[in-house]
């Protein structure tokens, strides 16, 4: 009598049905159903084509709820963790733990070399690596907020031409 086991039993899922598993099969069967459900009420407005390309950026999120895995976290665990890692990140400057002299030698040579700017009073400060990198972060930190607001008015301005739409036939 030969029994088969899987070489590798931590990656080991039991299907429910069609190979699919119980979460795959629950994520599937909820992405038909909206997804479906929306182009059967937008078909009649703004026609077959339009409203599946109403409904896919809404059924997307559903479906990889239920198939997409990234180092054991599920797609909505994923995209938490980026979001938080993208808005509620600090930046961590760099503390020098070297001696004295050694800092005192850095300054000097910086001060020989390096980029000054006017402060608001009019005498002179330098600019250093960690200040740039702070205003280098915080400004690519704005454009990322910029651009998802960006993306919520499109899909507000959307639904909203789509009412009108259905509001002027």
């Amino acid at each position: 009598m030969v029994i088969e086991i899987n070489k590798d039993i931590d990656r080991y899922q039991e299907s429910v049905a069609m190979g699919l598993t119980a979460k795959q099969l629950l994520f599937s069967a909820a992405s038909v159903v909206v997804g479906g459900g929306m182009v059967l009420l937008l078909y009649k407005y703004i026609g077959l084509t339009g409203a599946a390309y109403v409904a896919i950026p809404c059924v997307a999120p559903i479906a990889l709820g239920g198939f997409y895995s990234f180092n054991g976290m599920s797609f909505y665990e994923y995209m938490g963790k980026k979001l938080h890692f993208m808005f509620h990140n600090k930046a961590l400057p760099y503390v020098s733990t070297e001696g004295d002299l050694a800092i005192k030698a850095y300054e000097q040579s910086m001060n020989n070399t390096g980029k000054k700017k006017k402060s608001k009073k009019g005498t002179e400060v330098e600019v250093t690596d960690t200040t740039k990198n702070q205003e280098e972060f915080e400004a690519m930190k704005r454009k990322t907020k910029n651009i998802l607001l960006g993306m919520v008015a499109v899909i507000v301005a959307a639904v909203a031409g789509v009412a009108i739409f259905k509001a002027t036939r």
